[in-house]
């Protein structure tokens, strides 16, 4: 009966510990936010509305949007969004990070008078499209303004990635790809907007989503 006592002592003096795990908030707006910027300093470079000596400038901007998807990405693929966290994963690692490398050094090359071969650039430009291209069924899966983005993207890749291959004149085709850029990212700024308004208030303030 002692014994019996003693047990119920220990089982009242033991201390319940309970850990609430809760899951990370969605990081797409920070991604989207950085897309966007690089679309409209992309746009600004094709249109030609900037100079060469504004590249460096580019390379900052592109530099800190890698920071900012690198983390978007590896947060996405926490959460299990496997097309939006690998989208990001490598948006970060090519189209800003060595995007961005790539604007100081281009812009070191015109100073020094360097040629750089950068049909180089459009094979690469060329596997960014097709894997963008054939991710797009994944964005389209409920048809939204996230998709539109991403369709529109499709066109862009595409003229970026021949005009530097030499295939097709960039005289046009940068234009018309500064332009879906420019779409693509206003659109952007829309998403992450939505996502962040409505997802604070707990219903749709912004559609499209």
């Amino acid at each position: 009966m002692q014994e019996i006592k003693q047990e119920i002592k220990q089982e009242e003096n033991k201390q319940i510990v309970t850990v609430e795990t809760r899951d990370w908030s969605n990081p797409s707006p920070a991604g989207l936010v950085a897309y966007a910027v690089a679309c409209y300093c992309f746009f600004a470079v094709f249109t030609g509305k900037v100079d060469a000596p504004a590249l460096p400038l580019l390379g900052c901007w592109l530099v800190g949007g890698f920071t900012i998807q690198i983390v978007v990405g590896i947060v996405d693929l926490k959460n299990r969004n496997i097309a939006g966290g690998n989208l990001f994963l490598f948006f970060s690692g090519f189209f800003m990070l060595t995007g961005g490398l790539e604007m100081f050094l281009k812009y070191r090359a015109i100073a020094d008078g360097t040629p750089i071969d950068t049909r180089l650039d459009g094979y690469a430009w060329l596997v960014l499209f097709l894997i963008v291209l054939l991710w797009t069924p994944a964005f389209c899966k409920r048809f939204n303004m996230l998709s539109i983005v991403v369709i529109v993207l499709d066109v862009a890749l595409p003229l970026i990635a021949f005009a530097d291959m030499g295939v097709i004149s960039k005289s046009p085709s940068l234009i018309i790809a500064a332009w879906c850029l420019l779409i693509s990212g206003t659109l952007g700024i829309y998403v992450a907007s939505a996502i962040v308004v409505n997802g604070t208030f707990g219903k749709k303030i912004y559609p499209g989503l």
